[in-house]
């Protein structure tokens, strides 16, 4: 069904492989709509609990692709950047858990995809930056917003104004990835981390999710409104039942995502 992507779904857990590896996985507009429909996909899909998003080869993702925007004119330049930026939302904004497993570089464009997922698991090798204005641009897919709210609007006015690349080790120094692990672990992390949050209660997962993402965008008397909101939805669920109940009875839990 894609060109540039592949995406596998076993045991609850889908995994997304950008695989454009001749152009080292970057952006282009048929990749960003082909993501769109992906995400469509495993949001529609009830069997999916939790969602991986790695790349194939040397890249998780280079960048958009710099032969496509060359010769955009402002009008095509702010709908490309549109495009990717709604793109990215949907996945911020999906309810389903979604970890980035970077390989490798992880620059402009695929900085901002792996921002745009919730937790980031970095290969050693990995490497980030968002080196846009070395083009004659800035970033354009959300790297001016996410990054300063992951690292602090005085690194992320570093890292943007230099265009520095950083290392994966210097990435988790100042917050930008969750974890560091070797490239030969780096699926088998993600995957066992994935397992953890596929055995938690699904609603309940998604419900906080929900309330994070909500929550650092208002104050914090706005966002504990939200959190009492979703804590006592909970209440209504069989899964709410199901897991105090077996907590209780000393069993393992069963989890119906109702």
């Amino acid at each position: 069904m894609y060109e540039n992507i592949k995406l596998s779904i076993e045991s609850g857990i889908a995994t997304i492989t950008m695989d454009r590896p001749q152009a080292l996985n970057a952006l282009n507009s048929q990749t960003l709509k082909e993501l769109n429909n992906v995400i469509d996909e495993v949001q529609g899909n009830d069997d999916v609990r939790v969602v991986i998003i790695t790349g194939n080869g040397k890249s998780f993702v280079a960048g958009a692709d710099i032969s496509e925007m060359k010769d955009l004119n402002s009008i095509q330049g702010r709908k490309f950047g549109l495009l990717g930026n709604k793109i990215f939302r949907r996945l911020e904004l999906m309810e389903k858990p979604v970890i980035a497993a970077v390989n490798g570089f992880a620059l402009g464009g695929g900085c901002e995809l792996s921002m745009a997922c919730d937790i980031r698991i970095a290969s050693s090798k990995a490497k980030f930056g968002q080196p846009e204005v070395s083009l004659g641009i800035t970033p354009g897919f959300g790297g001016t917003q996410r990054l300063a709210r992951l690292v602090g609007v005085g690194k992320a006015k570093e890292l943007i104004f230099t265009g520095d690349i950083i290392r994966a080790d210097e990435a988790l120094r100042i917050g930008l990835v969750n974890s560091v692990v070797e490239p030969e672990e780096l699926m088998n992390v993600a995957k066992d981390m994935a397992e953890k949050i596929k055995n938690n209660a699904p609603i309940a997962v998604a419900y906080s999710k929900v309330a994070i993402n909500r929550g650092v965008e208002v104050d914090i008397e706005t966002g504990l409104m939200y959190e009492g909101e979703v804590f006592g939805s909970c209440f209504s669920t069989e899964d709410q039942e199901e897991g105090m109940s077996a907590f209780l009875e000393k069993r393992e839990k069963s989890f119906k995502n109702r």
